[in-house]
């Protein structure tokens, strides 16, 4: 289920460099969106193997969209608006 305030916190999180609670609240979900933070956090963290287990969770989304983690997150953001 998609609850875009616990993502809006998620990705505020990332933004702030706090990888783990953004971690723990994206692992709580399991919709798209909630696996497109997953997959970007483990892109941060250079585990692209399972960052792109987890873009495969996505709808569309792929590891190489972006090379700019910030501004992936910032789509992110803005797609939860």
């Amino acid at each position: 289920m998609l609850n875009k305030a616990e993502l809006k916190v998620a990705v505020q999180a990332a933004l702030n460099g706090d990888w783990g609670n953004s971690h723990k609240i994206a692992q709580e979900y399991s919709d798209p969106t909630a696996n497109w933070i997953h997959a970007v956090l483990h892109k941060i963290e250079g585990d692209e193997w399972n960052s792109k287990y987890w873009y495969a969770k996505t709808v569309g989304k792929k590891f190489e969209d972006f090379n700019d983690t910030t501004q992936e997150l910032n789509a992110i953001q803005a797609s939860l608006m």
